[in-house]
C-alpha cells in the first residue's frame, strides 16, 4: 500500500515508476480521487457545522416558545440529514475506490535501481566460483532416472504435472540439504526459527501483497483459506496489528517450509523437471526493521544467503534488478542465480527484496522508541536461503560424474553419514 500523502506531493515519481509496469496514468486517477475523498468530506464538515448551529437556533427558539421558527429550523437539519447520508455514501464509495486502485498499484523501486524492461536489463554484482568443467553434461532429470531415484510420472499420476517423487538417497539428499540451510542460517546468521501454519487467512495474504493481485498464484482451500507460497507470508504476518519495540528491531526469523504456487503463468516454462514446481520446500528468510535498518539489512541478508551456495561450492553471480523486472512489492531485489551445466548459464535460486514499508502499510504494522508516544511504520524484508528443490538440481548437475553418480559435496557430508556419493561409493 501507498503513502498517499506521498504521492500527493510527489505524482510524477509515482506516474515514472507506475508507467514502467504499464499502469500510466495511475498517479493522476489516485490524486484525483484522493482530492474527491477530502472535497467530500470537507462539504460533509461543514453541514455537520451547519446541524449544529441550527440545533443551537432550534434550543434558543424554543426557548422563546417561537414554535414556527423552531419548526422550519428542524426541518432544514432533515433535509441536511439527508444530504450528509448522501455525501457520506459517495465518501465511502470514493474512499475504497482509491483503497482497491492503491492496492493493486506495485512499489516505488529506489533511486538508484537500473531503469529496464525485463531480464536482460539487469545488472550483474559479482561472480563467484568457476562453472564445473563437465563433458556433456546431462540435466537433472536424465541423472535422477538414471538412477532410479527421481519418478515424474507416478507423480503424474498421482497429482498431474509439475510434480516429483524423490526416492532413496535423492530423498534424502534433499532432507539434509533443507536441515543444512536452517542450521546455517540460525546458528550461524542469528535467525530464529519459527514453525509456521501452511495456510493463512485474506488478511495475511493482503498484508504480504499476495492479494488481490495474485490470488489465481495460489492455491485457495474450500473454507476460503491459502495455501502458502512461500515461508514469508506468516513469517511477515507475525508482526501484522502489531506495534514491535524499536528495540528489538531487527527481527530476523526463518522457516523451512513446504511452498505452495499454482504457477498459473508460466504455461510452457521450464515443463521438464523440478525447476518450476507446484509444490516445494523452501528456506526462507524475513527481517522487520527501522526504516534506517533496512538498507543495510539488505546486503546482510543477500550476503546470508550467498553462503550456502558457496558452502556448497557451487558457482552463482549476484544480480540487482531493473525496474522491470522487480517484483510487485519490492523497492530494491538482489537475485541470486547459480550454474547449470545442462542449460549451460546460470538459474535462478533466491531472490532478496527490501519492500520498504510497502507490506507494513497493508498490514498496520509499526515499531516505537521507548518513552515515545508516536510509531511509525516498520520496513520489510525477505529471501530465499535458499530454494531447495533448486539448490538439488545444481548440486545433481554440478556434482555429476562419467558413471552416472552424484558426489555429495563436503558441507553436506555430516548430514549423510557414511554416503559420499548417491549411486554407488568409490
Amino acid at each position: 500500500m501507498h503513502d498517499i500523502r506521498a504521492l500527493r506531493e510527489n505524482p510524477e515519481l509515482y506516474e515514472k515508476a507506475w508507467a514502467a509496469k504499464g499502469r500510466s496514468g495511475a498517479a493522476a486517477e489516485a490524486v484525483e480521487l484522493d482530492a474527491k475523498v477530502r472535497a467530500i468530506k470537507t462539504a460533509s464538515e461543514q453541514v455537520q457545522a451547519r446541524r449544529n448551529d441550527l440545533s443551537k437556533q432550534i434550543g434558543q427558539a424554543k426557548a422563546r416558545k417561537d414554535e414556527a421558527t423552531a419548526q422550519a429550523l428542524m426541518a432544514e437539519v432533515e433535509i441536511l440529514k439527508a444530504n450528509q447520508a448522501a455525501e457520506a455514501e459517495a465518501e465511502r464509495d470514493a474512499a475504497q475506490a482509491l483503497h482497491d486502485l492503491l492496492a493493486a498499484l506495485p512499489n516505488i523501486p529506489f533511486a538508484d535501481v537500473p531503469a529496464g524492461a525485463d531480464e536482460h536489463d539487469n545488472v550483474e554484482v559479482r561472480r563467484w566460483g568457476e562453472p564445473f568443467a563437465i563433458s556433456n553434461p546431462r540435466d537433472h532429470v536424465d541423472i535422477g532416472e538414471g538412477l532410479g531415484l527421481i519418478d515424474f510420472e507416478a507423480a503424474a499420476r498421482m497429482s498431474g504435472a509439475r510434480f516429483t517423487v524423490l526416492k532413496g538417497e535423492l530423498a534424502r539428499l534433499e532432507r539434509a540439504l533443507g536441515q543444512f540451510m536452517i542450521d546455517i542460517q540460525t546458528q550461524e546468521h542469528g535467525y530464529t526459527e519459527v514453525s509456521p501454519p501452511l495456510l493463512v487467512n485474506d488478511a495475511a495474504a493482503y498484508g504480504t501483497d499476495k492479494l488481490p493481485k495474485f490470488a489465481e498464484d495460489l492455491f485457495q482451500t474450500t473454507d476460503g483459506r491459502w495455501l502458502i507460497p512461500t515461508a514469508e507470508v506468516p513469517l511477515t504476518s507475525l508482526v501484522m496489528g502489531q506495534i514491535v519495540d524499536e528495540e528489538e528491531l531487527p527481527m530476523r526469523v526463518t522457516a523451512l517450509t513446504p511452498c505452495f504456487r499454482s504457477e498459473a503463468g508460466a504455461s510452457g516454462r521450464d515443463t521438464r523437471g523440478m525447476i518450476r514446481q507446484h509444490q516445494f520446500y523452501k528456506v526462507e528468510l524475513v527481517s522487520i526493521t527501522t526504516p534506517e535498518q533496512s538498507e543495510a539489512e539488505h546486503e546482510r541478508m543477500v550476503s546470508c544467503a550467498e553462503a550456502i551456495l558457496k558452502r556448497l561450492e557451487l558457482p552463482f553471480r549476484t544480480m540487482l534488478l531493473c525496474t522491470g523486472d522487480m517484483g510487485f512489492g519490492a523497492r530494491r531485489t538482489y537475485d541470486l542465480e547459480v550454474w547449470l551445466p545442462s542449460q549451460g548459464k546460470y538459474r535462478e535460486i533466491s531472490s532478496c527484496s527490501n519492500c520498504g514499508d510497502f507490506q507494513a502499510r497493508r498490514m498496520d504494522a509499526r515499531t516505537k522508541k521507548a518513552g515515545e508516544k508516536g510509531t511509525r511504520y516498520v520496513h520489510s524484508l525477505n529471501g530465499s536461503g535458499l530454494a531447495v528443490g533448486r539448490t538439488l538440481v545444481a548440486i545433481m548437475e554440478n556434482y555429476q560424474d562419467e558413471k552416472g553418480r552424484i558426489a555429495i559435496p563436503q558441507a553436506l557430508h555430516r548430514y549423510l553419514p557414511g554416503l559420499t556419493h548417491i549411486g554407488g561409493q568409490g
